[in-house]
């Protein structure tokens, strides 16, 4: 059974206007997440012109149950796939991604460098996570289907500010959770061969992606070019937090550098 797109939760795209329509901008939320994560700083960037390309993950946005059979190798493959879709559209392609997210644009970034003129990962998480609980995953995948998002070391709607909801699911399918993390060492690997400039941002008090896996990306990619973005007011999904315009305003400065 397939359930319905939450509401807010849907895909979007944008066709850009004036001379950044050229640069394309292709969004990517979070595990367990949605669009809505992003959609506030989508229409904002494509009001400032860039073509814009806001990805639904197979399995997100509708029922927890839908993700289950989904892993980590579909998330990056519909990454993959929206980059070569957009690079039909636009001259030049920036990646933007938001926790997991962060995680995927950079994997697809450091694999295909020479599709891509930038990238943006904000709250990504790169490092093997620690406690009891990760050590036993593999045992739990086989025997507990789904576990509490809490238990997951993932704290819902984790925004300082009040009242906004990024629409994630409750419930994680362990399987699919730990596709992610059994991809995290060769991510981390092959980081080093990103040839494409980055734009790192991290939340100073986030309770979901501590800001030491931004830290350590900031780390591999010492002497490339690579951009630090410290976010003081913002809790995880700094795009729907305080930080929101800082994030608009450095995300477009960086699109316009590696987009000319």
């Amino acid at each position: 059974m397939s359930y319905p797109i939450l509401p807010g939760a849907e895909p979007w795209s944008a066709a850009g206007s004036g001379e950044r329509a050229r640069i394309g901008i292709l969004l990517v939320h979070g595990f367990t997440g949605s669009p809505a994560s992003l959609r506030p700083l989508a229409g904002m960037l494509n009001a400032r012109g860039f073509t814009i390309e806001l990805v639904r993950l197979p399995g997100h946005g509708t029922h927890y149950r839908d993700m289950m059979p989904t892993r980590y190798a579909d998330w990056l493959a519909e990454v993959e796939r929206k980059v070569g879709e957009l690079k039909q559209r636009v001259s030049k392609v920036v990646l933007l991604g938001l926790s997991m997210g962060g995680t995927l644009v950079l994997d697809a970034a450091s694999s295909r460098s020479d599709l891509v003129a930038g990238v943006t990962a904000i709250n990504a998480p790169i490092l093997n996570r620690e406690g009891f609980l990760v050590k036993i995953a593999p045992l739990l995948e086989s025997v507990l289907p789904v576990a509490p998002a809490s238990a997951a070391g993932l704290t819902r709607n984790d925004i300082a500010k009040p009242g906004v909801s990024e629409i994630a699911y409750g419930w994680v399918p362990t399987a699919s959770g730990n596709s992610l993390v059994r991809e995290l060492p060769r991510v981390r690997a092959q980081l080093a061969r990103l040839a494409c400039p980055a734009l790192i941002a991290y939340s100073l008090a986030d309770h979901s992606v501590p800001p030491d896996n931004s830290r350590e990306i900031l780390k591999i990619l010492a002497g490339k070019d690579v951009s630090e973005l410290v976010l003081e007011r913002s809790y995880h999904v700094a795009t729907l937090d305080y930080d929101l315009e800082l994030i608009e305003e450095r995300v477009a400065e960086f699109a316009d550098r590696v987009g000319a």
